[in-house]
């Protein structure tokens, strides 16, 4: 699905280089649930946010489905990204002047999803998440475990190919955590491939890869 290859990002500030990722080799293959840890600065948002196509590589290679994404404009990528990925924010993310029914139907109006499915895709994942209770309520009247329910909710309604997640548990409670973490696990057994940021040594046992930045370097990996 993923291959990465000399994958490299940094910033110039004249003639100095500050490096976020080194000559990252990555391969993911569809059904992985892959955990990305490290300590804070070792690239690993920054990684993501290139799997997930919201930022562009410096140097190297990354093929998704053998498409070169590193040669593709913005708005190839932006494509690629709208029908195949979901992204899931530590922040939620959610759009506040909009009630949890108008979140999730928002990336099927970009997909330009006709009125009648959309409202059956809504239906079916607000049944699916059960909060049809909370549809018509907006982001700052639902708890922190909600919200990113709906979060995700909203990633997956598309039926994306690839979930990133990046600390999908960071601002919940334990139980709120093992909620999502579980929930991440059934989409995985589905048959979605996920890729997740967290610092949280209980939830990244939950995949089958685990791979640890360092510096913007892949240190080590752990199946």
């Amino acid at each position: 699905m993923i291959k990465l290859s000399k994958l490299e990002k940094f910033y110039t500030n004249g003639y100095l280089k500050t490096y976020v990722l080194r000559n990252v080799d990555l391969d993911v293959e569809e059904g992985d649930f892959l955990t990305v840890m490290g300590p804070s600065g070792a690239g690993k948002s920054t990684l993501l946010h290139i799997l997930g196509m919201l930022d562009d590589p410096s140097n190297g290679a990354y093929y998704f489905y053998d498409q070169p994404v590193h040669e593709f404009n913005e708005r190839k990528r932006s494509d690629i990204h709208k029908n195949h990925i979901g992204f899931v924010f530590q922040n939620y993310h959610l759009i506040d002047e909009l009630t949890v029914y108008e979140n999730l139907e928002t990336p099927l109006l970009y997909k330009k999803v006709k009125g009648s499915e959309r409202k059956a895709l809504v239906a079916d994942t607000l049944d699916r998440f059960r909060i049809v209770a909370k549809k018509d309520l907006f982001p700052n009247q639902l708890s922190g475990g909600q919200q990113q329910l709906v979060g995700i909710a909203r990633a997956i309604i598309t039926s994306p190919k690839l979930i990133l997640a990046d600390e999908p548990t960071g601002n919940l409670n334990s139980a709120q955590g093992k909620e999502i973490m579980d929930l991440l696990k059934d989409l995985n057994e589905d048959g979605t491939t996920i890729i997740q940021v967290t610092h949280n040594e209980k939830w990244a046992e939950c995949g089958n890869r685990i791979i640890h930045l360092l510096d913007g370097w892949i240190e080590k990996e752990v199946t």
